[in-house]
């Protein structure tokens, strides 16, 4: 098929669609589909709030002595387009320091990072597995195999972890200081919490791993 020439009957739809005639600018470029007979115009959008978005006119033959058809008349950013930011869900910008007194956080029934309380690990809870099918339910849920992991590498990679300036310097790492409190549950290998009132990490929870120079045992 021959490609053929709507670039009137184009702008003409579009200033139709348009409030006012000064909000259709520039012809801007035109993509031809010849197998569909259909061609796709665009217009420069002088609309207040939209920079950079164009009038994008679709219009189609039935056949090459046809007249052309207007199919769709919408506005399309641009390549240097004014957009909005993609949506992120509430849960997912939530910062620690957004939770103040007053402050609830709706809970999340789908949240990955729990489970049914009847899952809860025997080590985590204190109790033997008999007990814990029988008791499990006294918290409706509890940290999932997600949520455990998630924890562990939040903690291991932040502060308190291994790899940080302060415990670089350290003279010895927390599993071995008189102030250091293993965690319960199966965690308890790995994370502890620190009781010492004149160290920077004291009633936090720190890797075995993690040191500061206010070790029980320190030495000069």
């Amino acid at each position: 098929m021959k490609t053929f020439d709507a670039q009137t009957v184009a702008r003409d739809a579009a200033l139709a669609d348009a409030e006012f005639a000064t909000q259709v600018g520039d012809f801007v470029s035109v993509d031809y589909d010849d197998e569909n007979r259909v061609a796709t115009y665009l217009f420069i959008a002088n609309i207040d709030g939209y920079r950079g978005w164009r009038w994008c006119i679709t219009v189609a033959k039935v056949d090459e002595d046809a007249t052309p058809t207007i199919c769709d008349v919408v506005i399309l950013p641009g390549p240097d387009s004014l957009l909005a930011p993609d949506h992120i869900p509430y849960m997912e910008r939530i910062l620690p320091e957004d939770i103040q007194p007053g402050v609830i956080v709706p809970s999340v029934l789908e949240d990955t990072r729990l489970v049914p309380g009847i899952n809860a690990l025997a080590q985590d809870e204190g109790l033997d597995a008999t007990e814990v099918f029988d008791l499990g339910l006294m918290r409706p849920r509890v940290l999932s195999i997600e949520g455990r992991d998630q924890a562990s590498k939040r903690w291991y990679t932040g502060d308190r972890g291994p790899n940080t300036p302060l415990a670089q310097g350290a003279p010895k790492p927390c599993s071995s200081c008189g102030f250091f409190i293993p965690i319960a549950g199966s965690l308890r290998s790995s994370f502890g919490v620190c009781a010492n009132a004149i160290a920077p990490d004291d009633a936090r929870v720190v890797s075995v791993d993690h040191g500061c120079g206010a070790h029980s045992e320190a030495t000069l």
